[in-house]
């Protein structure tokens, strides 16, 4: 498949089937965030897997995942995350960022629906799953075999602004 027709292939999927995501399913998404780039390759990110139904009830305390069967909670590492010199950002969120999105591609690629959950409360996932200090919460990913359908892929053409309007050419 080509990389821009899954791009628009991928959606926000907030209803899921009770369908499991199979374990090779499963280790091709894991694959696809361990090659993903990070900042100096440093790779703070560590992937808290939950498929159970104790691991989901956990993580449904501070978030809706949409009934999915399958959650990924994407934390930085603040004591491996790079720092840049000048006004000390630490990277680890962009990290986290690169390799979900490189989770949720691949997902889609498989023909299974994610949604990116941002929306939830950390101290309870750090509680919950017993989360040393130096890892945050950055994001959930939640995956699964959506109940919504297929998406629009021409609904870029409504829904975001233009190239022009997007990008500036340097003269």
């Amino acid at each position: 498949m080509e990389f821009l027709n899954i791009a628009k292939q991928r959606f926000s999927v907030r209803s899921y089937t009770s369908q499991h995501v199979e374990p090779e399913k499963l280790e091709k998404i894991l694959e696809a965030a361990r090659v993903a780039p990070t900042a100096a390759n440093l790779q703070p990110i560590r992937l808290i897997v939950a498929q159970s139904e104790q691991s989901l009830t956990k993580i449904g305390k501070a978030a809706n995942i949409y009934g999915a069967p399958l959650a990924i909670i994407v934390c930085a590492d603040h004591d491996k995350a790079w720092v840049r010199p000048f006004d000390k950002k630490q990277t680890g969120d962009i990290d986290a960022s690169i390799l979900t999105d490189h989770m949720m591609l691949q997902a889609t690629e498989l023909g299974l629906g994610s949604v990116w959950v941002c929306y939830f409360n950390p101290d309870i996932l750090c509680r919950e799953f017993e989360l040393p200090e130096h890892l945050e919460p950055i994001n959930i990913l939640a995956i699964g075999y959506s109940n919504a359908g297929t998406a629009d892929t021409s609904r870029f053409d409504r829904q975001r602004i233009a190239l022009s309007q997007l990008v500036m050419y340097e003269k």
